[in-house]
């Protein structure tokens, strides 16, 4: 069982022991430190409240709506709704944050607390201190009877979809006209509400729907991973598909899989909504150092810049604002799209991915065939807890400081056109160890080299 607090959040595993897993008093307790810190703030007092269909979600959802509206807070309560239309109703409402209840890629057993600010973004570090800073102190005071908050219910996703379509690279007529047949899995989690009706007002023609009662009762592991798509796969291939859609509990990872019933690519959802963008709308482009080096092949290849920043979705919305990008995300299938918002939107990324389909009438495995086929290993070295973690990546940098590196997040070691990447985490003794090359065996030679180099170090 665990619990881990964090300057982007608070998640665990539900039951056990409060302050070592996610229970109901841990819940309150950092609930009540983050409206405590939005007063602070003096934004007002309105908070968006949105959840994804795990089973937890109602229990969890009640602690949370029923902690603020006893600081005094006005609680909008999005009720079943996807991370990206949270995000999105913070900004239209004008409120002083949101808070998502969602684990995302995670298991059942998990859930957590995603905090927003005002800009509908994830607080920053320095929030995220704050609040971890008020839930231990004494501080927080609650309102008296006359003064509690109040709650209302409201539906966001026909105003989120509503903005999707109104954006200039999103081609309704054109995907109408192409009859699509789509099949989408959504884990059974709020994506089963959200996309349907997302490709409903985009003209798809046939959807066929695997896994969409929201149930929370996961029909595979619910990260949109190659090995958990079989399912949808079968049936691409047995229905004829155009397109397979596949999401994650709260719809802000997108995964596809071709007409010919092969995988995409989650690396590559971004690559080809920049591919799209860069060709009506040039500019730089951002992703994270662990993300594939065909963002950056086709970003330059438009004549545009490409920057790469630290591991995390908070770190590529601050990259991306800082160079004026206009598309960006990671390679977890994370678009960024900074005219909609600044949040990652599977919604979005389904709406341009067809967009683009129907403007060249080119198939998703004929678009696919044009990108690099880079190819991604990846591992991480487990260490002892107390290891001297930044000494060993210190040694790592000295070893090939010759060769082209960036230390913005951990070493990222570039070979030609191969890369490794290493960063410790954040909550375990470990290193996460990623490399890429136009060759599996080639990125994973670069693992297992970087393995044994960390066994002579502790050696």
């Amino acid at each position: 069982m665990t619990l881990i607090k964090s300057i982007s959040g608070i998640r665990g595993t539900l039951g056990g022991v409060s302050g070592e897993n996610l229970t109901p008093i841990d819940v309150v307790k950092y609930t009540s430190a983050y409206g405590s810190m939005l007063l602070q703030r003096k934004k007002g007092k309105k908070v968006v409240v949105g959840r994804d269909a795990r089973i937890s979600g109602p229990m969890v959802h009640e602690l949370v709506v029923n902690t603020l509206i006893a600081l005094g807070m006005d609680v909008l309560d999005a009720g079943l709704c996807t991370t990206p239309t949270v995000e999105m109703a913070v900004i239209e409402e004008k409120a002083a944050g949101g808070i998502i209840l969602t684990a995302s890629h995670n298991p059942k057993q998990w859930n957590a607390l995603k905090l927003l600010n005002y800009k509908g973004e994830f607080i920053s570090a320095q929030d995220g201190e704050t609040v971890l800073q008020l839930a231990e102190s004494a501080e927080i005071s609650f309102a008296t009877v006359d003064h509690l908050g109040t709650r209302t219910h409201r539906d966001y996703l026909p105003m989120h979809i509503k903005k999707i379509l109104a954006l200039e690279l999103v081609k309704p007529e054109l995907i109408a006209a192409q009859k699509y047949k789509i099949a989408i899995d959504a884990v059974n989690s709020v994506g089963g509400i959200a996309v349907p009706a997302l490709l409903k007002a985009l003209g798809v023609e046939e959807v066929i729907e695997i896994n969409c009662e929201p149930t929370g009762h996961f029909a595979h592991n619910p990260e949109p991973l190659p090995e958990y798509m079989g399912q949808i796969a079968s049936e691409v291939k047995s229905s004829k598909c155009d397109l397979g859609i596949v999401v994650d509990p709260d719809v802000d990872r997108l995964a596809l899989i071709c007409d010919d019933a092969e995988m995409f690519g989650e690396e590559y959802t971004l690559v080809a909504v920049a591919d799209y963008y860069l060709r009506h709308t040039p500019g730089p482009t951002v992703s994270n150092l662990s993300s594939t080096r065909a963002l950056r092949d086709i970003t330059e290849k438009a004549g545009q810049r490409y920057e790469a920043s630290a591991v995390g979705e908070v770190n590529v919305v601050e990259k991306m604002k800082e160079i004026g990008a206009v598309i960006g995300g990671e390679g977890n299938g994370g678009i960024i799209v900074p005219e909609l918002h600044y949040g990652r939107d599977a919604l979005a990324g389904i709406a341009l991915i067809l967009s683009y389909l129907a403007e060249t009438g080119l198939s998703a495995s004929a678009l696919r065939s044009t990108y690099p086929n880079y190819r991604m290993s990846k591992n991480k070295a487990e260490l002892q807890a107390g290891t001297d973690v930044d000494g060993i990546l210190e040694k790592i940098q000295k070893k090939y400081k010759k060769q082209p590196m960036n230390t913005i997040d951990g070493v990222k070691i570039e070979f030609d056109n191969d890369w490794v990447h290493l960063r410790k985490s954040n909550t375990e003794p470990i290193i996460r160890i990623y490399a890429e090359s136009d060759s599996i065996n080639t990125a994973e030679n670069l693992t297992r080299k970087i393995l044994q180099d960390i066994g002579d170090i502790l050696n």
